[in-house]
């Protein structure tokens, strides 16, 4: 689904469709903070680096996801993928094979991680987790888990597409956004856009 124009606009020129559903926006913001708070997420016991974003939508994870993985294997790591794999049919937690496993499975997203990476697909992340830990990852890539609580992270990335930002910076549906950008920001180590370099060394100088 295409997001609305109206998402993009200034937020100080706010479209006339996104003050007239700003407070669902609010009910949303606060059913997210909810979520986030209503659970102490499982410690698997090696380092959880998580993916993620504020808006709806693509801002780049899936290249920023490989390009940590690239960077984790340099630094002599074996990092794991763990995502839900939107799209696909299996539940997990099951290990990706692309000679197995086909996009109505498990996804386009992790057929595409794993060439990069071990992957694993679990709609349940805390056993997705556990599974990549059984299995002999060194550290999970968490995969869109930021507003995600059932999994205790070492250290979350926000994505952010560079050429939109936060849009208009409401909540959905009038807006772009999974939470309000202070409320984020304030969970994250680091906030990322794709070619942003002392962002990249900051990742790169903890790992």
């Amino acid at each position: 689904m295409r997001a609305p124009e109206f998402w993009n606009t200034s937020p100080d020129q706010l479209d006339l469709r996104a003050r007239l559903l700003a407070p669902l926006g609010k009910i949303y913001a606060n059913a997210t903070a909810r979520r986030v708070a209503s659970e102490n997420g499982i410690d698997p016991g090696i380092p959880v680096v998580c993916i993620g974003n504020l808006n709806a939508g693509g801002t780049g994870k899936t290249p920023t996801v490989i390009w940590v993985v690239e960077k984790l294997r340099d630094a002599w790591h074996k990092p794991h993928v763990v995502t839900r794999g939107h799209g696909g049919s299996l539940e997990g937690p099951v290990r990706v094979d692309p000679g197995k496993h086909t996009a109505a499975q498990v996804g386009d997203e992790p057929l595409l991680l794993a060439a990069f990476a071990e992957v694993w697909v679990s709609k349940d992340r805390a056993a997705g987790a556990r599974a990549a830990a059984d299995g002999g990852a060194t550290v999970i890539v968490l995969d869109d888990g930021f507003q995600n609580p059932s999994v205790a992270k070492d250290f979350s990335i926000i994505v952010v597409d560079a050429s939109r930002g936060f849009g208009n910076g409401l909540c959905l549906p009038a807006g772009p956004l999974r939470e309000p950008v202070d409320i984020g920001l304030q969970r994250a180590d680091l906030v990322l856009s794709l070619g942003d370099n002392a962002a990249q060394e900051q990742f790169v100088d903890r790992w």
